[in-house]
């Protein structure tokens, strides 16, 4: 089975211009990364240097941000939904 990524505009760009990607379960660590296999580059758009997540990126599971689940640890089930949202500053 799989589950649906939701690509926000800002980065459908570094995906082909997809609106979503269907990747298989695991950890957000492992969607990640296959998410920058078939889109080289786009893991560094959400992770820093030191391979956690970016100050102003959000990832959401089902509607939780990981942050206060296992952060990139987070499990992610079969049929889930996983929502990356880069913040956005205005004036």
């Amino acid at each position: 089975m799989s589950l649906r990524v939701i690509i926000p505009t800002p980065l459908r760009k570094a995906a082909g211009d997809l609106e979503a990607v269907d990747v298989e379960p695991g950890t957000i660590r492992e969607i990640i990364d296959s998410l920058d296999q078939r889109y080289p580059g786009f893991g560094a758009r959400l992770c820093d240097d030191t391979g956690g997540l970016r100050r102003f990126i959000n990832i959401y599971v089902n509607g939780e941000d990981v942050r206060f689940l296992d952060n990139l640890s987070t499990s992610v089930t079969d049929g889930a939904e996983v929502s990356i949202v880069p913040a956005i500053a205005g004036g």
